[in-house]
């Protein structure tokens, strides 16, 4: 069934835009923060109706969440990883490979968020975890494969150096996530943050504090990938 670009989806307690992917090319997630299990379940429900072909996606799911979710579809696949519920199978990879470069271990489930989200909508995700600057040969180490990404997301927390360096090692477009890691004068990620608006290397794409969902859907568009309608 086909939806229409204003189209969405009356819960009563949201509306659900099913019309996003005809408008922008990417589906609505839903972000489980704030909401009952059984709303979650129910958002994914919708989208799931509504497209069946693609998979739904709810980020920040706690494991109450998770729960709701797997019981609710029991019948379907349903990838649980990193606080990102995902029902329904991957679809085929549409472009890549798009490299998610992950400084230190702590930054990990932001990294993962963003692997999942971009598996999710057609990318080709591949995870290089704890390279960060502390250890730059671990990174150089690497590089031949980071060169053949399309793109590159760089999580990183602390002093959110790594985004710099790795946008002068490589010729995709970088997109740098700060993650709330760090000792108090990291600020809970505004230290990182305020580090990659300042990047010295040019081109740096920066997104939100601990946002590795907003990552994943900047690539997607930067690399326009397009959503099943």
């Amino acid at each position: 069934m086909r939806y229409e670009e204003g189209a969405y989806r009356d819960l009563g307690w949201a509306k659900i835009d099913v019309g996003r992917p005809a408008r922008t090319g990417t589906a609505e997630a839903v972000y489980a923060a704030g909401k009952t299990p059984a709303q979650v379940a129910g958002a994914l429900a919708a989208l799931r109706e509504a497209h069946p072909g693609r998979v739904a996606v709810a980020t920040r799911c706690d494991e109450a969440c998770a729960a709701a979710v797997r019981e609710r579809f029991a019948g379907e696949p349903v990838l649980v990883e990193a606080g990102v519920c995902a029902v329904g199978e991957f679809p085929a990879v549409e472009s890549g490979p798009l490299a998610v470069v992950c400084a230190g271990t702590s930054d990990l489930p932001v990294a993962q968020e963003a692997v999942v989200t971009a598996r999710a909508n057609g990318l080709d995700a591949r995870l290089t975890p704890d390279v960060g600057v502390a250890g730059l040969h671990r990174l150089l180490d690497k590089l031949p494969e980071l060169r053949e990404a399309v793109c590159v997301i760089v999580v990183a927390g602390m002093d959110g150096a790594l985004p710099s360096v790795v946008a002068g090692l490589v010729s995709a477009p970088v997109v740098a996530v700060p993650t709330s890691v760090g000792y108090g004068a990291a600020f809970g990620g505004l230290a990182p943050l305020l580090t990659m608006l300042n990047s010295c290397s040019p081109g740096v794409t920066v997104v939100n504090i601990d946002n590795g969902f907003g990552a994943a859907m900047a690539a997607a568009r930067i690399l326009n990938v397009k959503a099943e309608r």
